[in-house]
């Protein structure tokens, strides 16, 4: 790797410690791009970017969640002009709208942008515009201007490039604050170039995926209207400046694509009440408000959706038998939903009826095996019943489908623990500061999980595995010091 994009992948490290960036760099240099970084390359930073994600963000383990943006993602990455199919995905929890890319596919948003877009349309013309600045590598780009330019440019490229994971604005302002302004105006020049690049190639992303164009300037319109309004604007449109000529853009693109029709998405309305219930303070409110919205439903569609997000909002406010009473005639009419079953195991499991919510969730786990929204709810059911190695044996299984999720490792080293293997509690661990990029600690557990093993006469194999890993974390330290 270059010794100037080494230098900017450390810098990336150390910024990321106080927010996130964003794809607004620069333009399109052409094929110099791949002799400057190339999407290995690429790859490696990006897993290092999002390894700081996890350290210093909140981040959501709902499954469901993190199940749906997966399947929105790659649904539209199939369809789009990505080389590079190796996503990685984050959901940050915050309220404030944002969504965000990084190198190497590390896909981002907080849960934010469930609350502020109002279909799946709109949601998914965000990820396509996100997955934009990752096909047009436009890091790269700002990577090889960076090198022409040398390293005193590179505070200027990162403080354009950086936005915020929570709702604290401040660090990205300060960022910016800090470089020269003179040159800060050309990285934005530059940066509204790829925002213009991003959403032509998004919407195209979005028709061949099978997503309504227009809905990125349905969500555009919604975003101008909360930033007339409000007093500061959202976190996305600080790293992705809007214009109205920017929506009229996005609309007159739309118009121009084949005419087709589009269905309203049940399953995002699902999603998206989640979050409400999630966020939502006075939940006895949000009752008697979704209650009077079911009964003044005028069509199929928005009476299913209510009545989940009505099933969500008893759920929140803990009234289990009416949860489970209004959810009863959605799961009667698709019964083998899995967002549905989900939901009606995490109701039982709630008020304390593990065993009944275990055998709900029997035969859709038969039918659907290693899915990973109903394999948590069949471990949260585990947990809640005592029954901890079952729990963690599962969890361990289905990390192998799964071995980039931090939330898992770390819930399995909690649940080895419940269960009193102390070394499995260290080998789970490690995997966690793995992917936290701590490499001094992930070392340290394999250290005493190898020292349980050899004290208690463990197997030969286990303790060569363990040796096996720990090179292998010796090797990751040397590349990032590297």
């Amino acid at each position: 790797m270059p010794k100037t994009v080494k230098i900017l992948l450390c810098s990336l490290i150390l910024a990321a410690n106080g927010g996130l960036f964003a794809q607004n760099s620069l333009p399109s240099l052409g094929d110099r791009i791949s002799g400057t970084v190339s999407l290995n390359q690429e790859y490696r930073m990006g897993q290092q970017f999002l390894s700081q994600i996890r350290r210093s963000a909140p981040t959501i383990p709902d499954a469901l969640l993190n199940d749906y943006l997966e399947f929105v993602t790659y649904r539209l990455a199939s369809r789009s002009q990505l080389q590079d199919h190796r996503l990685s995905f984050v959901i940050i929890d915050s309220e404030e709208l944002n969504a965000f890319a990084a190198p190497g596919g590390i896909i981002g948003v907080n849960t934010g942008l469930f609350l502020n877009a109002r279909t799946e349309g709109e949601f998914a013309s965000v990820m396509a515009h996100e997955i934009a600045h990752v096909s047009q590598r436009h890091f790269a780009r700002g990577v090889d201007e960076a090198q022409a330019s040398r390293v005193p440019q590179m505070a200027t490229l990162l403080a354009s490039v950086l936005i915020m994971a929570t709702s604290d604005a401040g660090h990205g302002q300060a960022a910016i604050a800090a470089s020269q302004g003179m040159a800060i105006e050309n990285q934005l020049r530059f940066s509204r170039s790829n925002e213009a690049e991003a959403d032509r190639v998004g919407q195209d992303t979005m028709q061949n995926a099978g997503y309504d164009p227009e809905a990125m300037a349905n969500m555009f319109e919604r975003l101008l209207a909360a930033n007339r309004f409000g007093r500061r604007p959202p976190e996305f449109l600080l790293s992705h400046p809007l214009t109205e000529s920017r929506v009229a853009d996005a609309r007159g693109r739309a118009a121009r694509y084949p005419s087709r029709e589009y269905s309203p998405n049940l399953e995002y309305q699902f999603m998206r009440a989640r979050v409400v219930g999630h966020y939502t303070e006075n939940k006895a409110a949000l009752v008697a408000e979704l209650q009077r919205a079911l009964e003044e439903s005028d069509d199929a569609f928005s009476q299913d959706s209510n009545r989940y997000a009505l099933a969500v909002a008893h759920f929140e406010n803990e009234n289990y038998s009416e949860a489970t009473a209004t959810l009863q005639p959605l799961l009667d009419k698709y019964a083998n939903r899995i967002s549905l079953v989900v939901t009606q195991a995490e109701i039982l499991t709630a008020q304390n009826e593990p065993r009944q919510a275990l055998q709900f969730l029997a035969r859709p786990m038969q039918i659907n095996p290693n899915n990973h929204p109903l394999t948590m709810a069949y471990v949260d059911a585990l947990l809640e019943s005592r029954q901890y190695q079952e729990a963690a044996e599962m969890m361990e299984r289905h990390s192998k489908s799964r071995p980039n999720d931090h939330h898992l490792w770390y819930q399995l080293a909690e649940t080895w623990g419940q269960a009193g293997n102390i070394s499995k509690v260290h080998q789970s661990r490690a995997e966690y500061f793995r992917l936290l990029a701590d490499y001094t600690r992930a070392r340290e557990q394999l250290q005493f999980a190898l020292r349980i093993e050899s004290e208690s006469d463990g197997s030969p194999a286990e303790e060569a595995k363990l040796r096996q890993k720990m090179r292998e974390i010796e090797t990751l330290q040397q590349e990032l010091r590297g």
